[in-house]
């Protein structure tokens, strides 16, 4: 069965639309209008090996907060809306990545549980006119919304934009590696049953 899934979301800020294959070769069209978070989630799609298409028009003549967090939202819904009951998927996913001096720890758990744990001070507020504050608030939209776990911690590193970029290309090899179907697992990877939370 196709773990795919298309989301739209349209409020009076944004108009979100989001089209996810998970077991796709890495084909990306992204456009959100704001070219740095393009650029990390084209890295997600390619390192994480997922199709993504993104196209999200918001009120960036108030600031990026509301896009970048309502593609969080979106993206977070499509793969847990593809996951379905998540049954024979790894569950766990994790990945220690560099990026030249910066090197990022990402770990996380697709059971259904919300939570965010980062570690990760960032040495610049803004990058090519992006607000650096809004990766954490992307990643607590995203975390929330795909009911996941997630913790990034950043060990090393001094520039800004390799930072992130470890940060993206970890989580989406992470969460490659939890959402691969393992044929030995029955049923969902719990002992409880069941991966609502």
């Amino acid at each position: 069965m196709a773990r795919q899934a298309t989301i739209k979301r349209e409020t009076m800020e944004t108009q979100i639309n989001v089209e996810l294959n998970i077991d796709g070769s890495a084909k990306y069209k992204i456009e959100t209008r704001i070219p740095f978070l393009n650029h990390m989630l084209e890295l997600f799609a390619k390192h994480g090996l997922f199709d993504l298409t993104i196209s999200a028009k918001g009120d960036l003549d108030v600031g990026g907060h509301h896009t970048v967090e309502d593609v969080g939202i979106s993206l977070g819904q499509a793969f847990r809306r593809a996951l379905g009951e998540k049954k024979q998927i790894k569950r766990y996913g994790y990945s220690l990545l560099p990026m030249d001096e910066s090197l990022a720890m990402v770990a996380l758990d697709l059971a259904g549980r919300s939570h965010l744990v980062f570690e990760a001070p960032l040495p610049k507020e803004n990058i090519g006119g992006f607000d650096t504050s809004l990766v954490t608030e992307f990643l607590h939209a995203f975390v929330n919304h795909a009911a996941m776990t997630l913790h990034v911690r950043l060990l090393s590193g001094k520039d800004t934009h390799h930072m992130i970029e470890a940060i993206f290309k970890a989580m989406a090899r992470a969460m490659d590696m939890a959402t691969q179907i393992d044929e030995r697992i029955e049923g969902v990877p719990s002992t409880k049953g069941s991966m609502d939370g």
